[in-house]
């Protein structure tokens, strides 16, 4: 088999992998690319995502972990057009697990070094990136999708939630490295996208600047709100909070 090396532990649960076996059907697509897989990110649930070369990725999920990717194969499909993210180029599954082929997309994630040194540059495309992503029409967004994710659920159990404002397209994901960003800063395109939905744009930004204290330590969650040009919320901030731990 052959093995690749993955990432340190963070708060996302990536990991350092050595050994790790390689799925026969990723090694498939990577001998028809004539490639190698490159290991980019593991999760505890035993999903990997890998690079085929510099031009896609295929993330590979085992059935056991009870991620669907057609839910996030569906939603990129919808968004492509709209919003730059990752365009599926093939999709399947067999009696083990799915996977999802993807372009890839020009950048890189917004934490790390040297983010953690250009803090101020990494924040500012984490909120450009989200901004873009509220500012896509939802005209024709499927009501279906909503339902399926966290952010469009209301738990009896956290009351009832605060009024939206204004509906807008949610990521469902928001955390720092689903942001991607180039070296001299700029924002690129957002990956991840399984929980896309319509909803209040708390949800993203409750989760988005809790990821800040994760990845560059705490303190800099107002940074966000600014960056972004909105006032902080605590009463929205906290219900998005609660139910995405709950919920997500």
């Amino acid at each position: 088999m052959h093995e690749e090396e993955g990432m340190e532990a963070d708060r996302w649960g990536q990991r350092s992998l050595r050994g790790a076996r390689v799925p026969t059907v990723v090694l498939t697509l990577a001998a028809e690319m004539g490639v190698a897989p490159v290991l980019a990110w593991h999760n505890e649930l035993g999903g990997m995502t890998f690079a085929l070369g510099t031009d896609r990725y295929v993330k590979w999920n085992p059935l056991t972990t009870g991620v669907d990717l057609a839910r996030e194969r569906d939603r990129l499909r919808w968004l492509e057009g709209r919003h730059p993210a990752p365009r599926v180029l093939a999709w399947g599954e067999d009696a083990e697990a799915q996977w999802l082929v993807t372009a890839a997309l020009d950048g890189d994630v917004a934490v790390g070094m040297p983010w953690r040194e250009r803090r101020a540059e990494a924040i500012a495309a984490i909120a450009a990136g989200l901004r873009a992503l509220h500012a896509v029409s939802i005209a024709d967004f499927p009501a279906g999708l909503t339902a399926s994710s966290w952010v469009g659920r209301r738990p009896a159990n956290l009351g009832d939630a605060p009024p939206i404002e204004d509906l807008v397209l949610v990521h469902g994901d928001a955390c720092a490295p689903n942001t991607l960003i180039t070296a001299d800063g700029a924002w690129t395109g957002n990956v991840d996208f399984g929980d896309l939905a319509v909803g209040d744009r708390w949800a993203d930004l409750a989760v988005a600047s809790l990821s800040l204290d994760w990845n560059f330590g705490e303190g800099h969650q107002d940074e966000l709100f600014e960056a972004y040009g909105i006032q902080r919320d605590e009463e929205r901030i906290r219900y998005y909070r609660a139910l995405w731990e709950q919920e997500s």
